[in-house]
């Protein structure tokens, strides 16, 4: 009797140790959850902001009518820091580390010691130190997505951890004045992305998507520029010659300009705006032409830049403005200096925002802010349109002859004031890879400022660093475009004083120490 209470107390002994086994697990397990939970709520913590995606025409930005007409057209930055006399040394040894964990990451407070200024052809830190901005273009709010592009295929945390990891430190960010103008009036156009990839996004709104977006790109030392990249929300939209139309008016392109500088007036992750993508237009379109002069015409971009510029400064005096370039320039100032001429012969052409030649006659007056005005020229390539210049057998010096100095180089040279390159990219095959090489080196030799375009896969003229995927990178030409990428040889550097770039990169704090 004995001995069979002893093997019973026994066996309940053992279904006792195996039942609590079970709960101390599952006990482990939620605490596990509730942390994770935790972190994901801080990382969500952004400024509060008071459908399955269509990837045919309306997710597509391609550019391809940017150049559709005939055109015509007649040393080294002293950053030396860590034994690289260029700040690049030899990018090809920085390596890119992929096994990362992709969730969300703790978002620090937003920080207003990160601002930056111009001095002659460079942009500094507060210190005077130099940077170098070396970043890339990524759509989508712009297009109607109403967020970025790509995310109905991937996942928004990776793909921000991934540019930083890979050592871009800037995301120029194409919107619309339309987008931002309906946020300012508590209207909030849905978001398009996968619900299932992105869970983590279905109860924001499109604004608070971006107020995340601003808290991941700055727990990852990343720093944004925006840019109006066309006055409505379209695809097409860029393909408007001026920055209004009949249903956006120049007001409200002002409008926009000034809520956003208000809205994050006390937060250093967006260090500039690019007032206006591309202004453009062609002789015989007249006064629905952009133009560059003295006067203050309604199409005259120069005056309405210097206009938009001072309602973002009323807002927020900290940030930089980039102001493009137009289409066209007159060949004779003293003859046709207010444009009147519908001739094609009597203007020189370039690409879209990419004529800055007005600069020499009427730079643009930001008066006690003109020490935050970086010009900002686009270049591309034979495969977007066959230029003049890419005709015959062209070469690095023929390119500076026929297009890059006249339209804009000069602005460096003569110490005007710092140039970013807005745009440059495209296939990586012929007849394009000659002239992408031409402009690296013209970067890299510079120290030219920088955004690549672009990140989007579903970009027509140019493709995108990453393939149709929108997760696997284009390691041929990622690594072409890693060498103008601002590194010291072993890291990344970022342009946040206190937070590395990514996990290959380090501070700007800890690069200046």
């Amino acid at each position: 009797m004995n001995k069979k209470l002893v093997i019973i107390i026994i066996i309940q002994a053992f279904v006792v140790t195996f039942l609590l086994g079970i709960f101390l697990g599952i006990a482990i397990q939620k605490k596990r959850d509730n942390k994770a939970d935790s972190n994901n709520n801080q990382s969500e913590n952004v400024t509060d902001a008071g459908r399955d995606v269509d990837k045919s025409d309306n997710n597509d930005n391609s550019d391809t009518d940017k150049n559709d007409s005939s055109y015509s057209s007649d040393s080294n930055s002293d950053t030396d820091k860590k034994d690289s006399s260029d700040g690049s040394s030899d990018s090809n040894d920085v390596y890119v580390e992929r096994d990362v964990d992709y969730g969300a990451m703790n978002v620090p407070e937003p920080t207003t010691d990160d601002w930056l200024f111009t001095d002659g052809s460079k942009i500094v830190d507060k210190d005077g130190n130099e940077v170098w901005l070396t970043g890339i273009n990524w759509f989508g709010y712009n297009t109607g997505t109403n967020t970025f592009d790509g995310l109905w295929n991937s996942d928004l945390n990776q793909s921000i951890q991934e540019i930083a990891n890979h050592g871009f430190n800037v995301i120029r960010v194409p919107m619309s004045a339309q987008l931002i103008n309906q946020w300012s009036h508590g209207e909030y156009p849905e978001a398009n992305f996968n619900h299932a990839i992105d869970d983590y996004l279905v109860d924001m709104d499109s604004l608070q998507i971006f107020d995340y977006v601003i808290g991941q790109c700055r727990a990852n030392g990343l720093k944004l520029i925006i840019d109006i990249h066309s006055a409505e929300t379209n695809a097409s939209g860029h393909t408007v010659n001026l920055w209004y139309t009949d249903s956006v008016s120049v007001e409200d392109y002002y409008s926009a300009l000034s809520w956003m500088a208000d809205r994050y007036s006390n937060d250093d992750t967006i260090i500039a705006y690019d007032l206006k993508n591309e202004p453009h237009g062609k002789p015989y379109e007249a006064d629905n032409a952009a133009k560059w002069d003295n006067s203050k015409d309604a199409n005259n971009w120069k005056y309405v830049a210097e206009q938009a510029a001072a309602k973002v400064f009323e807002k927020n005096p900290n940030v930089l403005v980039l102001v493009e370039g137009i289409e066209i320039y007159p060949m004779d100032i003293k003859a046709n200096g207010d444009f009147s001429s519908t001739d094609d012969n009597d203007y020189y052409f370039n690409w879209w925002g990419g004529n800055l030649r007005g600069v020499k006659d009427n730079p643009v007056d930001l008066g006690k802010y003109q020490n935050k005005l970086v010009y900002s020229p686009h270049d591309y390539g034979p495969t977007v349109y066959a230029q003049p210049w890419f005709e015959g057998d062209y070469d690095f010096d023929s390119l500076m002859d026929d297009c890059w100095y006249d339209n804009w180089f000069y602005i460096k040279e003569d110490n005007i004031a710092p140039l970013l390159i807005g745009e440059w990219g495209g296939f990586m095959t012929e007849p394009n890879i000659t002239w992408m090489t031409y402009m690296r080196q013209l970067i890299k030799e510079n120290h030219l400022n920088h955004t690549f375009w672009c990140f989007n896969a579903n970009s027509g003229d140019t493709g995108g660093m990453v393939l149709d995927d929108f997760q696997t990178w284009d390691d041929e030409k990622y690594e072409f475009v890693k060498e103008v990428l601002w590194n010291d040889g072993e890291k990344f550097i970022g342009l946040d004083h206190e937070i590395p770039l990514g996990i290959n990169g380090i501070s700007l704090g800890e690069y200046y120490k």
